[in-house]
């Protein structure tokens, strides 16, 4: 099967320029001939046909892409009677939340916090409909006018019910971004809408501290990191950010997911009410502990000095 160029006509979609090519599949802008809209094709490359793991998760992905009606998250059209296997989603207008991040660098915090919010509520539809999408990352989400988001790229989702492990039936290949994916999938486990929450907040500190809280030489130092160790606190990466946000950040990274937030409508309401969020005395810094216990020891001499002259004034 020749590969797809623009020009080319699939269907009732003429193609009109390349998006991007992954290992599986190739992303079309393409104008939809009956309507005249723009679309979005996604087309499995021609080998992909033959492996079975891909083939059942891209329907799979379709079926979930069928199943949303939500503003925030990309939908995919009805089939009209294909020739071969593709997707044709509706056109998101914008550019990818990475793109931006790539661009700007830190973003302000109330930008990131309408970002969140706004992933958030498509989240609660996702999840609403027990489906959990296990790939939540910059990527994934799509940014428009008046930043408006879109989620897009279901290809790893499943449903929250049905269980399974986060690796690839027949292959070592994980089901999720290492920067993103939560302790519990890198355990091996499926996650739930809980660990979703923990890759927005990964996203979230990214977009507030200009990086990702996990950092390491390879991919398995940096999934390991976040089963042995805190990410540092936003406070010591960035100045300037609100201890109620830092508070919120820390709670959707928790490593235990029954300590995080338990949905994304809960995680939603502390990012629009941040000034109501209880913010917990912490322990002091190890080098702002030392610095105390230093001073500490060395007013001792002079404390026993001035009891001596006390006394000594006494008699």
């Amino acid at each position: 099967m020749a590969p797809l160029s623009p020009g080319d006509v699939l269907d009732d979609y003429r193609i009109e320029a390349l998006l991007n090519v992954s290992g599986m599949a190739t992303a079309f802008r393409a104008t939809d001939l009956r309507t005249g809209s723009q679309v979005a094709l996604k087309v499995p490359h021609p080998k992909a046909g033959s492996d079975a793991v891909f083939v059942e998760r891209f329907h799979r992905e379709m079926r979930i892409g069928r199943e949303m009606d939500h503003p925030g998250v990309v939908r995919v059209l009805p089939d009209r009677g294909s020739t071969r296997l593709y997707m044709a989603m509706e056109w998101a207008e914008g550019e990818s939340l990475r793109r931006i991040m790539t661009r700007e660098g830190k973003l302000p915090v109330r930008r990131a916090l309408g970002i969140a919010i706004a992933v958030c509520d498509a989240l609660y539809h996702v999840h609403a409909r027990g489906i959990v999408h296990r790939d939540l990352k910059p990527e994934n989400i799509i940014v428009g006018a008046g930043d408006r988001i879109k989620i897009i790229d279901f290809g790893v989702a499943g449903n929250e019910r049905t269980g399974g492990m986060a690796f690839a039936k027949n292959s070592s290949t994980m089901l999720g971004t290492p920067d993103y994916i939560s302790p519990e999938q890198v355990k091996g486990k499926y996650g739930d809408a809980r660990s979703d929450l923990y890759a927005l907040g990964v996203i979230l500190y990214e977009m507030l501290a200009g990086r990702t809280p996990f950092e390491g030489s390879n991919p398995f130092a940096v999934m390991n990191a976040r089963l042995v160790s805190d990410p540092e606190p936003l406070s010591e990466v960035v100045s300037g950010i609100p201890p109620q946000v830092e508070e919120i950040v820390s709670r959707s990274l928790r490593r235990d997911p029954n300590k995080r937030y338990r949905s994304a409508v809960e995680f939603s309401y502390d990012l629009e009410h941040p000034d109501g969020v209880r913010v917990p005395r912490r322990d002091q810094p190890p080098l702002r502990k030392r610095i105390v216990a230093f001073s500490t020891l060395a007013m001792i001499p002079a404390a026993i000095f001035g009891l001596l002259l006390f006394v000594a004034s006494r008699q």
